[in-house]
């Protein structure tokens, strides 16, 4: 199985540490990035791994070769000619990636407690379930109940029906009846014109979780993905798709994330790659 790490990203929100090196080279507990989410994935089994890069690419290539590819296949999505997304990047990447056979996108600066073999397993148990109804999940999610202005939307399937901002009210949906414009608190009010989304939630049976940066999909995908333009969002095209297609989630009991996108955050990275043994 392959995997395909995000690690093209600018890293603003970390300047000014990346005026002079990517975000995938961020040490934390003395290691980049890079090479925690790699040696999780070599842990889990994963002995092929795509990067995408663009930020300072050249130095992500040469730390690369100079720690012998972490002991696996290592290549590269260029995309030092232009930022494709999350969705972009995935297409990008297709020739790297596709092998008929699902694959795993993490995020390189999530730190986690994920238990990769056991969501990839979930994901496939999906995907079979699925084949014997004649059904096709598109993918598979992880996620937690962790605060956050903006949740993913989960029917009583276990299916993403829609996206939510909860101090705009912004609801998007491929389903009319869930749609929201951004202000429009409809008759969910709460006080002067919030938004009461747990009355929303509640009349539609939804269950709002937030993205924790890593998914398990599906190689048909990248066929419908060619339609798209070269830069886009995968939550973009998650929402348009899971309309016509099953895109399922996985919230592991006990999961221990963050997200070391911010200046902020790179202490609390410290004290949870020290939980996790990995200093």
């Amino acid at each position: 199985m392959k995997a395909l790490i995000f690690a093209a990203g600018l890293g603003t929100r970390l300047k000014p540490i990346t005026d002079t090196m990517p975000k995938a080279l961020v040490p934390i507990c003395g290691k980049p990035l890079l090479a925690h989410v790699a040696e999780k994935l070599k842990s889990a089994g994963f002995g092929s791994i795509v990067i995408n890069v663009h930020h300072f690419a050249e130095q992500i290539r040469e730390y690369v070769a100079a720690n012998r590819q972490f002991g696996i296949d290592v290549s590269f999505s260029d995309e030092t000619d232009m930022l494709r997304e999350t969705g972009g990047g995935i297409r990008h990447a297709a020739p790297l990636l596709d092998d008929g056979e699902p694959f795993l996108v993490h995020n390189v600066d999530i730190l986690s407690n994920l238990d990769i073999e056991k969501f990839v397993g979930v994901h496939k148990k999906y995907a079979a379930d699925a084949l014997a109804r004649s059904l096709s999940v598109l993918a598979t999610l992880l996620v937690s109940d962790r605060k956050t202005q903006r949740y993913l939307l989960f029917n009583s399937d276990n299916n993403l029906a829609g996206w939510m901002n909860i101090k705009t009210g912004e609801v998007r949906s491929p389903y009319k009846a869930l749609r929201r414009e951004a202000g429009e608190g409809a008759v969910f009010q709460l006080g002067e014109g919030g938004f009461d989304y747990e009355a929303f939630l509640k009349k539609y049976n939804l269950k709002k979780y937030a993205f924790d940066g890593a998914h398990v999909i599906s190689p048909e995908i990248f066929a419908l993905m060619k339609e798209w333009p070269e830069k886009f969002s995968i939550i973009d095209f998650y929402l348009e798709m899971c309309g016509r297609y099953d895109i399922k989630y996985y919230l592991q009991p006990g999961l221990e994330m963050i997200d070391v996108g911010k200046f902020d955050s790179l202490q609390a990275a410290e004290e949870m790659a020290e939980k996790l043994k990995k200093c």
